[in-house]
């Protein structure tokens, strides 16, 4: 086994910046423009415990996800998240009723090599409620400074099959195939031919972790990859492929057809 090596090229990563936030509400989905930061601040928490004054047990109390979310702007729907109506006409009615709401947003991962184009992370919120903090409004001067909003976000889990309930999800560019990234934001960006949308928790993790993927090696062999819940060797060259479909052609070719999200 070889001895540990520190700072080697390549392994000095760090991540930064945040970008292409996504507001969901519903079955829509709006580009956020202006958004300037999210700092996490889960509830989680350490609890010890003693006996004859010996502790004898520490015990980590899992708590949900809580953020603060700052920006610039924000999208006009979000006036529906911060319970503020609008008749159409330009007059806004406000202490109304919240919405729950999605949240998608990206920071980039960055090493000594491509520096902060190295890769990125997606986030995905789910069932968020924002609750606004102080803003203050003063004069202008020959300086402007623009003001920045922030809330408060609390969320309520959602089911993850064979995973305790989470509100937040993410994804590494820098785990998975380009093409199958490419996929995935073009559910969560939409297309010139469909909607943006963000998938379930449970829909995600069966996007991500049930995966398969074939790659023709152009010699008229194949390739299937895929975690092992979904590719198994079954031995002696045989392989059981999970999730997808397969038809015999007239001709005795096998076609496979992986199921589209």
């Amino acid at each position: 086994m070889p001895a540990l090596q520190w700072d080697q090229v390549g392994d000095r990563r760090f991540e930064a910046g945040v970008d292409r936030g996504v507001l969901y509400l519903g079955d829509d989905a709006v580009a956020w423009n202006g958004l300037t930061g999210v700092d996490e601040s889960p509830n989680t928490e350490s609890r010890s415990f003693y006996q004859d004054g010996v502790k004898v047990l520490d015990v980590k109390v899992l708590g949900e996800y809580a953020a603060t979310l700052k920006a610039y702007t924000y999208p006009d729907e979000f006036d529906q998240v911060l319970g503020i109506a609008n008749d159409g006409k330009g007059l806004f009615i406000h202490d109304q009723r919240p919405r729950p709401f999605d949240l998608c947003y990206r920071t980039r991962i960055g090493n000594d090599v491509d520096g902060i184009d190295h890769g990125y992370r997606l986030h995905l919120l789910y069932s968020l409620m924002a609750v606004p903090n102080g803003t203050s409004f003063g004069t202008t001067e020959s300086n402007v400074s623009p003001v920045e909003f922030s809330w408060a976000l609390t969320s309520t889990p959602q089911d993850v099959t064979g995973y305790r309930p989470t509100a937040h999800l993410s994804i590494k560019s820098t785990d998975i195939d380009p093409g199958y990234m490419s996929f995935i934001e073009s559910i969560l960006y939409g297309t010139e031919t469909s909607e943006a949308y963000l998938p379930s928790p449970t829909e995600m993790f069966d996007l991500i972790a049930n995966r398969v993927t074939i790659v023709d090696n152009g010699d008229g062999t194949w390739t299937a990859q895929g975690s092992d819940r979904v590719v198994q060797d079954l031995g002696n060259g045989a392989y059981l492929l999970q999730g997808v479909q397969s038809t015999v052609d007239p001709d005795g070719d096998f076609t496979i057809t992986i199921p589209a999200y």
